[in-house]
């Protein structure tokens, strides 16, 4: 079992050896004393479920940093009994779980305690506590710490955010700090949730060319010597405090530091958990040594802090020979000057939890971790890792959606049914308003004589950025899926996702963040195909929720992306995007954006998902593991297709759509009553008064319905035929969105 092996001295036999450090207070020194010294933590990570013939699991982590040289630390684990006093399940006997040393070097030490709970007939409350922890902040803090782990019947409760930091430059006595967090943790209280899904930027270290390491390298005027300007030792070791001091001071920040201790984590990076546009810039200039430098010492501490795993040694690479160049199995070597008197653990094999990219990205020396888990009994999670592997003009790697939608099929083909709904996250907006005019201009020749002028004198200066000399925004537009450069791989990811969705009967809703507003996007059949949405694999809901932490932009942009809120088509001339109207009345009275704009909604927010039971089919699989009883008639249509409403694009297509925003039932982030049995309801809750360091919120509502398709037709195909006759020839996806 993960949770016994990890907690046994047999798990030291894996590690590599640690050197000894022959004074002070290095790996091999250790401390006397009885305290635990908490430099940061306790954090608490969600990883898995498993089966165990009629036994489920849930597995999960937490992770503590202190000061080196402390004695092994240990972690108690109690049962509370259910979370509903009403229930029959009981508090258990105190488990105890042994530490185990992921990383250590003279300045700190990472601990992992990995957890294996049986979930039971009842939502389940658990108390964790280190015994002897002291912490090192003036903050007194409780010695113990409460979670909730669904029923073995139950999906789970989520959370979604992103953009948890400040862009450089941001008035802090005007946005104050992440105070939404007091509404997450309100909400957890009225009705808890099991886990919280970090869609990106988790934290901002773009600090570390302004007030950090790489200031003196941003000032450089020339892009050339910029360019050229070594990574050295002494250079990395300033780059490597910064980021782990950054991680300590926000990773320790109230209430986000309560919230990490008491609901499980799942995480996936974006730019700013690197540096701002990481990725995005020029490839001669991203190959550059800094970028390179950066890219591994933040993969380092993102690992750590985010996934709880040691970080692999391909980011110990500086100018040392040895890591220049990836060897023969994808990885690279380790700088031995940085592994001396450090002390790394050796996993035996990946996480379970992760699809694993083939070889390394572009820019930082280490393969791609995407994300598969279940969310309990019927909805499952995908991650898609959209930083590691990106360029400015792709995603990811053609082969690592092979691997993901290979992972998937598994998965839903083992699940025979069960599984309803995947949550699918994408870093940035995938249906989103086309701003290809502004990339027009900003790439234009006639951006050339001004950029000409801020070379020389400084013209303009806080137009272009201070990297690749680019227009400052074009990276924030490249980024995107809707940008021209991803157009096509836009294009293949959309309609895969829909011929995932029609071949196993789920529903895939999308998550994003990054764009610093909230938004509803969706995809759907094109009117002439007359399909009702409950039955339409080509609908997906793309839930945009963004910042939780950061300022949102101006209200007029908010408004511009309004305006560009037509149908778009897809170029599988079967698939239609908008936006839905999903924020009736501004918040709190607050003006936000203008009272035209239904769509766009300029405040910080953090959204909530909830399931419906499903009071007709109940929660079992169907036998033949195909959700539905429609069937399909010989013209391709379901037998029982109506006529459906919203044909202009922007009206309701379905129950779930009528009346969304603050009279929705969903609006409030804790009901799970809606018209959509067995569908998920959907709660963007967006801040009044960005004064108000209580970080209320008013909530706006809707609701995503099951998908029932067709039972299986004499060749075997499931639902529509018309997905499958879908091309998707390269040469078709060159103009259209």
């Amino acid at each position: 079992m993960e949770g016994q092996l990890d907690g046994t001295a047999q798990s030291q036999q894996q590690h590599v050896s640690e050197p000894q450090a022959s004074h002070g207070t290095g790996p091999g020194f250790t401390n006397s004393s009885s305290d635990i010294e908490i430099v940061c933590g306790p954090l608490l990570n969600y990883q898995r479920m498993s089966e165990e013939g009629a036994d489920v699991f849930w597995h999960g982590s937490v992770l503590i940093v202190t000061n080196p040289g402390q004695k092994t630390p240990m972690l108690e684990l109690l049962s509370l009994g259910a979370f509903d006093p009403s229930s029959k399940v009981r508090a258990s006997a105190k488990q105890t779980f042994e530490g185990l040393k992921l990383y250590s070097d003279p300045d700190k030490t990472f601990w992992r305690f990995s957890l294996r709970l049986p979930l039971v007939e009842a939502e389940a409350k658990w108390q964790y506590s280190i015994p002897n922890m002291r912490f090192l902040s003036d903050v007194r803090k409780e010695p113990s710490r409460e979670f909730i782990v669904p029923s073995a019947t139950e999906s789970m409760r989520i959370m979604f955010h992103s953009c948890n930091g400040f862009s450089v430059g941001t008035d802090l006595d005007i946005w104050t700090g992440p105070v939404l967090w007091n509404d997450v943790l309100r909400i957890h209280q009225q009705r808890p949730f099991h886990v919280m899904i970090g869609g990106g930027d988790q934290i901002y270290n773009d600090g570390v060319r302004v007030d950090g390491p790489l200031k003196q390298w941003t000032s450089i005027g020339n892009p050339v010597k910029r360019r050229e300007y070594p990574f050295d030792e002494h250079l990395r070791n300033e780059c490597d405090n910064y980021y782990f001091n950054n991680y300590v001071r926000w990773y320790s920040t109230e209430p986000f530091a309560t919230a990490n201790s008491q609901i499980a984590q799942i995480n996936i990076w974006d730019d700013h958990d690197i540096i701002d546009g990481f990725g995005s810039y020029t490839d001669h200039f991203m190959k550059c040594p800094v970028f390179r430098g950066i890219g591994g010492v933040s993969f380092k501490y993102y690992c750590l802090f985010q996934h709880h795993t040691a970080p692999p040694l391909s980011t110990f690479t500086t100018d040392a020979p040895s890591t220049m160049e990836a060897r023969a199995d994808g990885s690279a070597g380790g700088d031995p000057r940085q592994l001396k008197n450090t002390y790394v653990y050796k996993r035996t094999a990946d996480d379970p939890s992760w699809i694993v990219g083939k070889r390394p990205g572009p820019y930082v020396e280490e393969k791609s971790r995407n994300l598969y888990m279940r969310l309990g009994r019927r909805i499952a999670f995908c991650g898609i890792d959209a930083r590691t592997e990106r360029t400015r003009k792709q995603v990811n790697y053609p082969e690592t959606y092979d691997m993901i939608f290979e992972r998937l099929s598994s998965e839903f083909k083992a699940a025979r049914g069960e599984i309803k709904h995947l949550i699918l996250l994408l870093g940035v907006p995938i249906a989103y308003p086309r701003l290809a005019w502004l990339e027009n201009i900003f790439s234009s020749p006639v951006i050339a004589p001004i950029r000409l002028l801020n070379r020389r004198f400084g013209f303009a200066g806080g137009f272009f950025n201070s990297f690749d000399g680019s227009v400052d925004l074009l990276d924030d537009l490249d980024d995107h899926y809707t940008a021209r450069h991803h157009k096509r791989e836009r294009r293949e990811l959309v309609i895969r996702l829909q011929r995932l969705a029609e071949e196993h009967s789920i529903r895939v809703t999308i998550l994003s963040g990054d764009v610093h507003l909230a938004a509803v996007g969706r995809f759907y059949s094109t009117p002439a195909d007359n399909m009702d949405a409950l039955e339409d694999p080509r609908y997906m809901v793309n839930i945009i929720s963004s910042a939780i932490t950061n300022k949102p932009p101006p209200k007029a942009v908010a408004n511009l992306l309004a305006r560009r809120n037509k149908v778009h088509h897809l170029r599988d001339g079967n698939t239609d995007e908008t936006l839905v109207k999903m924020f009736d009345v501004q918040p709190g009275g607050q003006e936000k954006g203008a009272d035209w704009n239904y769509v766009t909604m300029p405040s910080r927010n953090f959204a909530c998902i909830t399931e419906v039971p499903d009071d007709h089919t109940g929660n079992d699989a169907p036998a033949n593991g195909v959700n539905g009883t429609v069937h399909i008639n010989s013209t391709g249509k379901t037998g029982k297709a109506r006529p459906r409403a919203g044909k202009d694009g922007h009206s309701p297509l379905h129950p779930g759509e009528e009346g969304t925003g603050t009279q929705h039932p969903a609006a409030d982030g804790i009901s799970s009553e809606g018209p959509c049995k067995g569908g998920l309801n959907v709660s963007i809750r967006v801040e009044i008064d960005n004064h108000d360091r209580e970080g209320k919120t008013e909530g706006y509502g809707m609701s995503i319905p099951k998908l029932a398709l067709a039972s299986k037709d004499q060749a075997g195909t499931v639902g529509h035929p018309q997905l499958h006759n879908t091309t998707a020839a390269p040469e078709n996806m060159t103009q259209r969105h």
